[in-house]
């Protein structure tokens, strides 16, 4: 069931002050110059001095033969002693040489974090403290920390995708760097900013700036300009709201911050600067004349034309009517670089405007983080009915005496709250969509045999499927196309619709929900990232991220197998999925057991001759291996712990590996993608062009889900519920129903008129609901199910009228539709269904009056068997009744069936009565042809016939039922028992 959208405050009502500042570079001081002064000493005496006084003193190392046997044939004397020493001090110094050439290479070259020399632990970090005072005051300073913005830059084909740098590296720049001010200072700087822009733009020095093409470097960003040329990259909103949907020379516009082309001209506040970059159409003899008038003619046009420079001040100037103060909006979220091609940011695809369908605007006290989470509340949802599934099945065939037939478990408080959820939340078609739109781009791709793009997110907005690429990757298959540029691939919903189930490999396991930024939502792939993602906030958010990210990552339906390792956090959410889930105790333990895995899988593609995990899901091996394992680590790591994992997920990316690491910081040495969770429940990520709100799974909410898996755990304690129904009716003649339906085969409803008009299918199918829950139904849990894309409160209470009046009241005069202290949905005891007989019949001859009885136990089996006329509501019309694939039902009724057959069969077989036997295990079949029990009591109570051929004709059956699989092993055990030549007799009659 898709999510019903619920109530969240806008975005302009957010705090802002959570937003991440940019860091300053502050002023070279004195000090700075005497600290490189002496670095640079320092390495003139390591690095030049050292090896010249080795050599006047001591000499070359090496000697001038080479004959190790006369060597060993020497005296050890004190000579060798020294020339032993001098050698290591000459390796002492070739290492620390490495070092300095690794971390000036690092430096000066803005890409990834610096190579670690083996065994150069002290002596790197010298040269590295060296290397950076020394650079501190040079012309390449502040390209030491890496934009963000090369995170999208081309790869070549041949080789392995360069890993982007970390925002910060530890250690080297704490001295340059220094946290921007507070939010009071920010506005009355950027107030006095806007203060000069409007007096500038009064004297007419109105400015202009050409976007650059990115040769050479990263992809040009308003934030970047405005740092560059006003001083605070801050104000970019100003040169956003200068040029917003003025014609650009291409004819296109700018309508958000974080997309700017190549090519484009932005008008610029009055007071901006930097030389020949801030061109000017009558003073600009170094640019070209076709750009002359290209500029010219842009200054024609917005508000600048006219003399109005309003919307220069701040984008959201204004002038209160008593004071006349202006009012200085402070951005939301700092827009990433971008370009034409090889976007960094994860910037929202621009959506088809469709209707959003009507909600519900009331949760009735549901958890709304699991109301507006569809995807992972589909997963949650999924995993748990496969969980009591597998109980019942287990209870059934596993011959666990006590426990056979069990009703599952009736969750109460938060439990129960948290199911009523994730039935309204869930979106198992959104999920389906997706699952098959992404295997089959996949096996489009591999039947072209081209590769898998490398996908950093998608977006899921109105039904379509964006993929944001890493690169562009050519034109994409047949019925995907080409989203807002090159690094888009778009899926319409009913294009997607038409895909069917395919057998490739899940190509973006890694991908996980973070949260939602108008209608649309964003999907991280983990495993794509090109490096650590680091998360920091209050503990207690973060904690609730994590949660969110691991629970739908093990349930999700859209990846074949993977691992996910957990650690700092969630010891019992290995309950949701064993089979995925791991927990380590600590940092040490996960750092091992990465290096060993990250050995491994480099090992295994080079032998497979892979470039990535990619490649190798579209091969031949790709349901053996290339399953991601995604590691989320909760404890903040020490500063060399997270240099280490640095350099663990340098490569990370290729091997289908991620990381998310949680800080309090909000500096992670060695990041990537640096994120925040704020209090407010806003997801902010400004480098990567992201303010979204944040899926959670909080506490409260993540004990209830815990608590609703652990307890349909088919292998925990038998001390669990007993095998009694949840509602029992009277079966004797006084116990008579007002209403009377009939589920177990065709729908019937006995004892109430049929309502006229269009809605009594409708009226039907809440009845059917309510009766197969006679626990309680949530009045959302209804509206879900009967609207599954939404429907508004006004209707929803409507129905429930209309149903309540449509049953009536008992002779008491109470209604027999009613209300529970918890705003739950009941039915009064006087409507019953068939099903609540047949398991009440089965109850008491098992449990009850039969078991004392034999008379007894014998009419109520066959009373009970004699009701079941089908499967459940056979006829139900096509496109109805979807929320039955929820349900357990479909598995609870055949095995009640069945354990009613073989109880009727055991019944007849005390006295020898095999027909009657076979007659009702032939009944309990017709609805539960798949139950091994009783085919193997079939072939018992045949063989007591003592009738050869007739046990033969049964054992070729139950041959051609099994097809290519063959007989189950304890069939053709009692078959080999029974009937001994049963192979040679089924070929010959065959």
């Amino acid at each position: 069931m898709p999510r019903r959208r619920s109530d969240s405050p806008s975005s302009s009502t957010a705090p802002r002050n959570r937003t991440p500042q940019p860091v300053r570079v502050r002023r070279r001081s004195f000090g700075d110059f005497v600290k490189a002064f002496l670095a640079f000493v320092a390495l003139l005496v390591l690095l030049v001095g050292v090896p010249l006084a080795l050599a006047m003193t001591a000499g070359w190392p090496f000697p001038d033969t080479f004959e190790p046997m006369e060597w060993l044939k020497q005296d050890i004397s004190v000579s060798t002693f020294l020339s032993i020493l001098t050698f290591i001090v000459w390796l002492a110094w070739a290492q620390f040489t490495a070092c300095v050439l690794v971390e000036m290479k690092a430096a000066l070259s803005g890409v990834g974090v610096p190579g670690r020399v083996p065994g150069a632990g002290p002596s790197q970090l010298l040269a590295r403290q060296l290397v950076a005072a020394l650079l501190l005051v040079g012309a390449t300073a502040a390209s030491f920390t890496p934009s963000l913005a090369q995170l999208g830059q081309t790869f070549d084909d041949n080789q392995r995708p360069t890993v982007a740098a970390a925002q910060q590296t530890p250690g080297l720049f704490a001295q340059q760097q220094e946290q921007a001010a507070g939010t009071a200072a920010a506005v009355a700087e950027q107030a006095s900013h806007t203060e000069a822009a409007g007096g500038a733009r009064q004297q007419g020095d109105t400015k202009f700036y050409r976007i650059q093409p990115p040769e050479g470097r990263h992809h040009d960003s308003l934030w970047e300009i405005a740092e560059r040329h006003l001083g605070d990259g801050r104000r970019y909103k100003e040169i956003f709201e200068l040029n917003k949907d003025r014609v650009q020379p291409d004819g296109s516009r700018l309508n958000e911050a974080s997309l700017i082309r190549p090519g484009w001209i932005m008008e610029m506040p009055g007071d901006a600067r930097g030389g020949d970059l801030v061109e000017m159409p009558d003073d600009a003899p170094e640019v070209s004349p076709e750009v002359r008038q290209q500029i010219s003619d842009y200054a024609k046009t917005g508000d600048g034309a006219a003399g109005g420079g309003d919307q220069a001040q701040g984008g959201g100037g204004s002038e209160s009517g008593s004071g006349g103060t202006a009012h200085v909006n402070l951005p939301e979220q700092r827009p990433a670089p971008a370009g034409e091609t090889g976007h960094a940011d994860l910037r929202r695809p621009a959506p088809e405007q469709v209707a959003t369908p009507a909600r519900d605007s009331s949760s009735f006290g549901l958890p709304e983080a699991l109301l507006a989470a569809p995807l992972l509340a589909a997963g949650l949802l999924g995993a748990l009915g496969h969980r009591r599934r597998q109980a019942l099945w287990q209870s059934a065939f596993g011959g666990i005496g006590g426990r056979r037939g069990m009703e599952p478990p009736t969750p109460t408080g938060d439990a129960l709250d948290v199911q009523d959820a994730l039935l309204v939340g869930a979106d198992p078609e959104g999920v389906r969509l997706l699952d098959r739109s992404l295997r089959g781009l996949a096996a489009s791709l591999a039947s072209e045999s081209r590769p898998l793009p490398t996908v950093y997110a998608a977006w899921l907005s109105n039904g379509d499927l964006h993929l944001q690429l890493a690169q562009p990757s050519g034109k994409p298959p047949a019925p995907w196309r080409l989203g807002q540029d090159q690094t888009f691939w778009m899926l319409a919903r009913a294009d997607a619709e038409r895909y069917e189930d395919v057998d490739t490999a899940a190509p973006y396991p890694g991908l996980v929900s973070l949260g939602t930024m108008d209608d649309s939502r964003l999907l991280l792939n983990l495993e794509s990232v090109p490096g650590i993602v680091s998360l920091s906030g209050r503990e207690e958010d973060r904690a609730a991220v994590f949660a969110s990210v691991a629970a739908e990552l093990a349930t999700n339906g859209w990846s074949d197998r993977m691992t996910i390792t957990l650690v700092g956090f969630g010891e019992d959410l290995t309950a949701l999925a064993p089979s995925r889930l791991r927990h380590l105790d600590g940092i040490e333990a996960l750092i091992e057991t990465m290096e060993a895995e990250t050995r491994q899988r480099r090992g295994a593609l080079g032998a497979a001759g892979h470039d990535s995990v990619l490649t190798g899901r579209t091969g031949p091996a790709r349901h053996t291996r290339w399953a991601p394992h995604l590691v989320l680590l909760a404890a903040e790591p020490s500063p060399d712990d997270a240099m280490t994992l640095a350099e663990l997920a340098a490569d990370a990316g290729r091997l289908g590996i991620g990381y998310l690491v949680g800080t309090g910081s909000g500096d992670l040495p060695g990041a990537a993608w640096e994120m925040e969770i704020t209090g407010a429940g806003k997801l902010l990520a400004p480098l990567l062009g992201l303010e979204l709100d944040a899926q959670l799974l909080p506490a409260a909410q993540q004990r209830a889900v815990v608590e609703l898996f652990t307890e349909s755990d088919p292998d925990r304690s038998p001390d669990g519920p007993g095998t009694t129904p949840p509602f029992l009716v009277d079966i004797s003649e006084q116990g008579r129903p007002a209403v009377y339906a009939r589920l177990v085969g065709s729908y019937e409803i006995i004892g109430l008129e049929t309502p006229d008009g269009e809605r009594s299918a409708l009226l039907h199918e809440a009845l059917a609901l309510l009766l197969l829950h006679r626990e309680g139904v949530h009045p959302r849990v209804l509206s879900s199910a009967l609207w599954p894309r939404g429907v508004t409160d006004d209707v929803r209470e409507a129905l429930i009228g209309r149903l309540r009046d449509w049953l009536g009241t008992d002779p008491d005069g109470s209604p027999r539709l009613r209300t529970d202290d918890t705003g739950r949905l009941t039915l009064a005891k006087s409507v019953v269904s068939d099903l609540d007989v047949l398991r009440s019949l089965y109850h008491e001859a098992t449990q009850g009056k039969g078991v004392d009885s034999r008379a007894v136990r014998g009419r109520l089996l066959t009373d009970a068997l004699v009701l079941v006329r089908g499967p459940l509501l056979a006829d139900r019309p096509e496109g109805r009744y979807r929320w039955l694939t929820h349900e357990i039902v479909d598995a609870q009724l055949p095995l009640l069936v069945a354990d009613t057959g073989l109880a009727l069969a055991e019944f007849h077989m005390e006295k020898n009565r095999a027909e009657k036997a076979i007659e009702a295990l032939n009944a309990a079949l017709r609805t539960a042809p798949a139950d091994e029990r009783l085919w193997n009591e079939l072939l018992r109570a045949t063989h007591a016939l003592d009738d050869p051929a007739r046990l033969t004709a049964l054992a070729s059956d139950l041959v051609a039922r099994g097809g290519s699989r063959g007989l189950p092993p304890r069939t053709e055990a009692l078959l080999d028992e029974l009937l001994p030549a049963w192979r040679d007799a089924v070929a010959a009659a065959g």
